[in-house]
């Protein structure tokens, strides 16, 4: 399930154009608040490609926003297609197993997302950080983009297939199965319903328990490690990484907890 979270990362090619609009709807993503007597650390699970068919920057989302000194982001992704190819062509194909590689998968998925009108252009990390800019809102990265580049690379192989949702059929192609993952898991983040991520990750540990540990279990401790170093400064921060690292037994929520500091969600 390791694609669903990082193929707008691996987004090598322009945006396409997406279907035809549908009826646009109001959304609530999941969006946690740590604090203290001083500081205030907003944590927005984001989802990286979006089909622009739904108003979340709004209500509670957006009020954190103004309310935060600075916005904070996994990494600064290249916006322009050129920029976005480099990163692509910087990642090495792992060699081929038996039901596919890292990269061959992912690749899939990014088309499995277009399939469904999802651009990386549309997505809330890059929603957030064009609002950021233009407020000129500090903008900072809890990650290198060479990390992310080098950590892709270190990367095994791995079987990752998406499951049918419920009432899928069973039997249908993998493309098929990954674009109605990566709608299901839409609007499950449009809703702020977690379950649907919590299953994912499950099906991803389950599946290659080295790439769950270096996308999830050690970001996740490196990234609790930076908030609570922040909480001994004042000040507000808007913290926004994909949606998949606030759920599950090794989230980051739960990573904090171990740290003593409390999380709750605001929405």
């Amino acid at each position: 399930m390791v694609s669903f979270f990082v193929a707008a990362s691996l987004a090598a090619a322009a945006p396409v154009p997406a279907p035809a609009a549908a009826p646009v709807a109001q959304a609530s993503p999941a969006m946690f608040v740590v604090q203290d007597a001083d500081t205030t650390i907003y944590l927005f699970g984001t989802f990286h490609a979006l089909d622009g068919r739904a108003h979340w920057f709004t209500d509670q989302v957006r009020a954190a926003f103004q309310q935060s000194d600075a916005l904070v982001l996994e990494t600064m992704l290249p916006e322009e297609p050129l920029g976005a190819a480099r990163f692509g062509r910087a990642i090495r194909p792992p060699s081929v197993t038996p039901g596919g590689s890292f990269l061959a998968t992912t690749r899939m998925a990014v088309n499995a997302g277009r399939a469904q009108g999802m651009q990386v252009s549309q997505g809330a990390d890059m929603v957030l950080r064009r609002t950021a800019e233009a407020e000129g809102k500090p903008v900072e990265a809890l990650e290198t983009l060479q990390f992310q580049i080098n950590m892709f690379n270190r990367l095994p192989p791995a079987r990752l297939v998406a499951a049918p949702r419920a009432g899928q059929p069973v039997g249908r192609n993998p493309m098929t199965s990954l674009s109605y993952a990566m709608a299901e898991m839409q609007a499950a983040w449009k809703r702020g319903d977690q379950t649907v991520f919590v299953r994912m990750l499950d099906q991803l540990r389950a599946a290659s328990p080295d790439t769950y540990r270096m996308m999830f279990t050690e970001r996740n401790e490196r990234w609790a490690d930076w908030i609570r170093a922040r909480m001994q400064g004042p000040g507000t921060v808007f913290v926004a990484v994909g949606a998949g690292h606030l759920v599950g037994k090794d989230s980051l929520l739960v990573r904090l907890a171990e740290h003593g500091i409390v999380s709750q969600r605001v929405n």
